[in-house]
């Protein structure tokens, strides 16, 4: 007889995945044989640079890389990580004690609260926000509170808004900008009152910076670690996989504060033994090669977000443009929900969107679009959505 394991109860605690509900609705409207627009995934459509992509093919060959990889990665590749920090942000970064290798982001995003904090303690997250951030909480057994991020800040926590007893007990916050959902930037004078607030409560910060690079309009985000005393109460996540079209490759990094680097790495030594050889050496070239990729890359996500917005301006649907990473945030029009108008449009324009209630209860009066196809493609869901007259 078959025996049926029962999870733990850590697996227990996992949220549901909001999205594969949606995922299904629109898989069967596929298969009806509708030419279906989806703008309501996060996966870059462009493929790696080639010159990154030769980088690899070349280093595969290096026996060396046949073996197992240091537990903490390659020096070459944290000290191109330290290079291009400097260069792109004029941190300066220790590569053996404020770099660790991250199998992407994601990974160190999730463990992080497993690292630092015990059960039932409190950590901050954004509202609406990355619902993976989740999973690493529940994982660890956190106590969560959610940070409202409103229209009216900007999309911002208001530290004052939150209650001293909340700040009091967290041990654990994160931020994220460019922000996944709602694409706005930080500004410098922000990061400045969040390392003060962390200093007070004795808070540790974790920013998922993986929109680093897509900042629209001529204006380049911010890194945290730019902020006078960030790297003494956090760390900054980055990825190779918005930056480089390289999300499959699974790199990432965690960067500053000593002692938080040290006990990601120390975790990590005892689940993975570090990223294959020549993967790490494709990443450090394409750290320290030539950039115009990346200008191109961000260049093409401002012509789409454009045409999006601008086509959406035309049929009544305002809404601030993205400053940053490759989504829109909009509001829906009246009468609607996110999830009702998730629908509605799936059904009767045939284009699909993230409905904003997924990523938290701020953003249920919200949808997320992905600027990840062409701005003809951008400009027809647009245009579906316009003809159904629910902007007039």
């Amino acid at each position: 007889m078959v025996v049926d394991y029962p999870m733990s109860d850590a697996l227990k605690r996992l949220p549901k995945q909001f999205f594969a509900d949606l995922v299904v609705k629109t898989n069967a409207e596929i298969a009806k044989g509708y030419d279906v627009i989806n703008l309501g995934q996060g996966n870059p459509d462009q493929p790696t640079p080639q010159h990154i992509v030769r980088a690899l093919q070349q280093a595969a060959a290096n026996p060396l890389y046949h073996k197992y990889s240091p537990f903490r990665g390659y020096d070459f590749l944290k000290e191109a990580i330290a290079t291009f920090y400097k260069r792109e942000y004029d941190v300066d970064l220790d590569p053996k004690k404020e770099v660790a290798i991250l199998f992407g982001s994601k990974t160190g995003l999730v463990e992080v609260g497993e690292c630092l904090l015990n059960s039932g303690d409190t950590v901050l997250m954004p509202d609406p926000g990355y619902p993976d951030y989740l999973s690493g909480f529940a994982l660890a057994n956190l106590k969560v509170e959610k940070m409202p991020l409103t229209s009216e800040n900007g999309f911002l926590p208001d530290y004052d808004a939150l209650p001293e007893s909340v700040l009091d007990t967290a041990r654990l916050m994160f931020l994220n900008y460019p922000n996944n959902p709602t694409a706005v930037t930080a500004p410098a004078d922000f990061f400045e009152q969040t390392v003060r607030t962390a200093e007070k409560h004795n808070i540790c910060v974790v920013h998922d910076f993986a929109y680093g690079a897509l900042g629209f309009d001529g204006e380049k985000p911010r890194s945290f670690l730019q902020t006078p005393g960030a790297k003494d109460i956090g760390v900054e996540m980055y990825t190779m996989s918005k930056t480089y079209n390289m999300a499959g490759w699974r790199v990432g990094f965690a960067l500053g504060n000593k002692s938080v680097i040290r006990a990601i790495e120390l975790i990590q030594d005892h689940y993975y033994v570090s990223l294959f050889g020549a993967i790490q050496e494709a990443s450090a070239k394409a750290l320290l090669g030539p950039q115009d990729c990346v200008r191109d890359l961000v260049a093409r996500y401002e012509t789409r977000r454009n045409a999006f917005f601008n086509a959406a301006h035309r049929i009544g649907w305002h809404a601030a443009p993205s400053q940053g990473s490759f989504f829109g945030w909009l509001p829906v029009p009246e009468g609607f929900t996110s999830e009702t108008f998730f629908d509605e449009l799936l059904t009767k324009a045939h284009v699909v969107v993230a409905p904003g209630i997924g990523f938290g209860s701020s953003g249920g009066n919200y949808i997320r679009v992905g600027l990840l196809t062409e701005p003809e493609r951008l400009t027809e869901a647009v245009e579906r959505i316009g003809a159904l007259h629910l902007f007039d």
